[in-house]
């Protein structure tokens, strides 16, 4: 028999005890009548090519095998798209996985680790369960990143997104040098989940840049979120720290199927910029309609808006939307709890959504 306990069990050990774990957006069990736009998924199919990996004759078969462990094919395919060496690329089970790898390759020093104050929050979590020191850098009021404030001496290490959740604020590569210069011997994460929905890739930097590492995911542009996979690149050297890692947590983390899966979407180039003019267009659609209805838009390079609305507050629209059947994602957080991060989605999904707000002001 076992019994619950809402505060801890006595089989926990005291450092799991502590754990403030990560929450993510909401998922409904069914979205039958609903239109979700609070998790930042793609609002279309992944690629046809990738799609059709999955209709392939045998390949259940191969399931009883173990899959590549160092994931040849797969990140052959993602050093050819990135001018870069297969030495360069590290995949994992979801960017987040990566992300996990990382902080305990790099950031595990006396010295703190250093980001915003709002941004993916995560980065928090991952620091609490390693035991990571770090220090928060507030954001200008405008949201963006003041590199200037990053001059900090004795840092652990840098992590910033680019573009910045949950804001959607792009910073430039200029700006990314200079972040790079500032810490010479830490590491410097640049997380892009985003960038494939405008600016540029600080991907550019690495070979003048052996303390830069850029992690990207397959969740947004390239509509699989379900697949899980995400990738690491940067010189030889802190891939290899990530291999030393991942060798003495979990040899296999991608499967087989998602090896091919992701291997085919990668290539699929022609797709990924169709998908991403798309989710761009909508999102220039979307910000302009909202603005005239009052909302305040922080600039947005990624594929969701951060939105402060007229007349009501957040909370309020937020409850008001959900009422309507259409989920945006609230933060209760310092600075940020007026304001609602909403996802871009289809175009009848974003008019749904443009006018339960103009009903609800």
């Amino acid at each position: 028999m076992t019994e619950s306990n809402n505060d801890h069990s006595p089989f926990w050990s005291p450092a799991v005890a502590k754990l403030q774990p990560y929450v993510p957006g909401e998922q409904p069990k069914t979205t039958a009548r609903l239109i979700k736009l609070n998790t930042n998924e793609s609002p279309y199919p992944p690629s046809p090519k990738a799609q059709a990996v999955l209709q392939e004759e045998g390949l259940a078969a191969h399931l009883r095998l173990y899959p590549d462990p160092e994931s040849t094919q797969l990140r052959e395919t993602i050093a050819a798209q990135f001018n870069l060496s297969p030495e360069q690329v590290f995949v994992g089970n979801g960017s987040d996985e990566v992300l996990a790898h990382a902080f305990y390759s790099f950031f595990q020093r006396p010295e703190p680790l250093l980001y915003p104050d709002i941004t993916y929050s995560f980065y928090p979590v991952y620091c609490q369960f390693y035991g990571i020191e770090s220090q928060k850098l507030p954001l200008r009021d405008d949201f963006s990143i003041a590199v200037e404030d990053f001059a900090i001496d004795n840092a652990g290490g840098v992590i910033i997104p680019n573009p910045n959740a949950p804001t959607g604020r792009y910073l430039p590569l200029a700006e990314i040098e200079k972040l790079l210069q500032l810490h010479p011997e830490r590491v410097v994460v640049i997380d892009e989940a985003y960038i494939d929905f405008g600016g540029d890739s600080a991907v550019a930097l690495i070979d003048c840049y052996p303390n830069l590492l850029v992690i990207h995911t397959l969740s947004k542009s390239h509509a699989l979120a379900g697949l899980r996979l995400g990738y690491a690149m940067g010189q030889a050297h802190l891939i290899e720290g990530l291999n030393r890692a991942k060798n003495s947590f979990n040899s296999y983390p991608i499967d087989g199927i998602a090896q091919k899966v992701a291997t085919a979407a990668i290539a699929d180039r022609e797709w990924l910029a169709d998908n991403c003019a798309k989710v761009i267009a909508t999102r220039e659609w979307t910000c302009s309609e909202l603005s005239g209805l009052g909302f305040d838009i922080v600039p947005s390079t990624a594929n969701f808006i951060f939105a402060k609305p007229p007349k009501i507050s957040a909370e309020s629209l937020f409850l008001a939307l959900r009422e309507r059947n259409i989920i945006v994602r609230y933060f209760n957080k310092p600075r940020i709890s007026e304001y609602l991060r909403i996802s871009i989605g289809t175009d009848e999904e974003m008019q749904a959504l443009v006018a339960a707000c103009r009903e609800v002001l």
